[in-house]
């Protein structure tokens, strides 16, 4: 059994990224990482270009100008201005090449076809220079850089279309038990519904990780290795739920060795989720959280997490810890280190009740995961803790 610090190194230092792959339309790559530097094929702006409403002047020493025509956004015809010459012109039109600055028309007064400024204009004065954001060739956005909306709206206002970046991960999500039966289904004497892979699909998809697919295996020893072998074949990242204690009819373990997959770990010193496996089958990273639910999640959420980061290329590999005044009292048995589902807001945290792994009411109300070293054992109203915040 090995500690959660040596848990949490050794899964930052066993995954990398994936290949790249290409996303033919780029408003969909949302949350990917670029492979690539990304060169701009175009000045942007591709041309001089007024900042605001107002007047494009060929400068000169008097305030009076003779106004002469008129450039809206988007047209393509450039008016020559002599020296003491205006046009009007909107936000985002083209600057004559003649014109050398843009006055704002609130500082304007209008008399039949003359203009008569209130100040004196600056040269260059509200106008957008060519290239001002990016120039031909030059470097639009560098590897690494995360696809944001605001991102992805610049790509395409210089004209690409399409983007290489690290792969996703295709995602098994296995879930294990002859007591299992789905939702809707009739819930006879001894069975329960199966949560488990719906409450981490539904994590999944909340960090935007949408190829996963679903695969339910009975404790058998045959069937699970089967399930297992395909499930490694075809993925990047296998979960699987239950199944991996010790008991009669815990199978995954020893389909996981049979299948000669690499333990990384097995075990870590926590509660929830003592019984974690993690290893690894050629490139596919494997692994076997607890079937408690509360214990798979918080599971999920301390170690999956930085998988996934990992594997797109991630910068940020874990969730943010901050430091916050518990408003509550918790008492610790044991000397293992805890999660603890919390509610966290504005420097406070509150320790819910309910911790046990097998219960999600409580998970249902949290935004937070308390921190609770091997060292403490009472955690009492003031105390300053560390808490992980969740992406909820």
């Amino acid at each position: 059994m090995i500690s959660i610090s040596e848990a949490i190194s050794i899964v930052k230092h066993s995954s990398k990224p994936l290949l790249k792959e290409t996303i033919k339309r780029v408003e969909k790559a949302g949350g990917y990482i670029l492979f690539k530097d990304v060169i701009s094929p175009i000045n942007m702006p591709p041309f001089r270009q007024s900042a605001m409403d107002g007047y494009a002047l060929n400068l000169h020493d008097n305030l009076t100008y003779i106004l002469i025509g008129e450039v809206k956004a988007g047209d393509g015809h450039q008016p020559i201005l002599k020296k003491g010459e205006a046009v009007r012109i909107f936000t985002g039109a083209a600057v004559p090449d003649s014109a050398n600055a843009v006055m704002m028309q609130e500082k304007v007064s209008k008399t039949g076809n003359s203009i008569t400024l209130e100040i004196q204009a600056n040269t260059q004065q509200n106008i957008r220079p060519l290239g001002e954001q990016v120039k031909t060739g030059d470097i639009a956005l560098k590897k690494g850089s995360k696809l944001t909306p605001a991102a992805i709206g610049y790509l395409i206002s210089l004209g690409i279309t399409e983007v290489s970046v690290f792969k996703k991960p295709n995602i098994a999500l296995v879930t294990t038990g002859n007591e299992l039966v789905e939702a809707g289904q009739e819930l006879t004497f001894g069975k329960i519904y199966e949560s488990n892979s719906k409450m981490l699909l539904s994590a999944l998809y909340s960090l935007k990780f949408y190829d996963v697919t679903l695969y339910k295996v009975e404790d058998n020893y045959t069937k699970t290795v089967e399930t297992l072998q395909t499930a490694i074949n075809d993925n990047d990242l296998v979960l699987i739920t239950g199944g991996i204690s010790v008991g009669d009819y815990d199978f995954v373990g020893k389909a996981l060795n049979e299948l000669t997959v690499q333990q990384l770990f097995y075990k870590v010193k926590q509660k929830p989720g003592k019984p974690l496996f993690y290893g690894k089958k050629d490139d596919t990273q494997i692994f076997a959280l607890p079937g408690n639910p509360a214990a798979a999640l918080s599971c999920f959420y301390v170690y999956v997490f930085i998988v996934l980061q990992k594997l797109m290329n991630r910068d940020t590999e874990e969730l943010p810890r901050v430091t916050a005044k518990s408003v509550s009292s918790f008492k610790k048995k044991g000397d293992r280190p805890q999660f603890l589902k919390a509610i966290y807001n504005n420097g406070s945290v509150e320790i819910l009740e309910g911790q046990n792994s097998s219960m999600l009411q409580t998970f249902a109300l949290s935004n937070a995961l308390v921190y609770a070293p091997e060292t403490v054992t009472d955690i009492n109203e003031g105390d300053t803790i560390e808490v992980i915040q969740l992406p909820v």
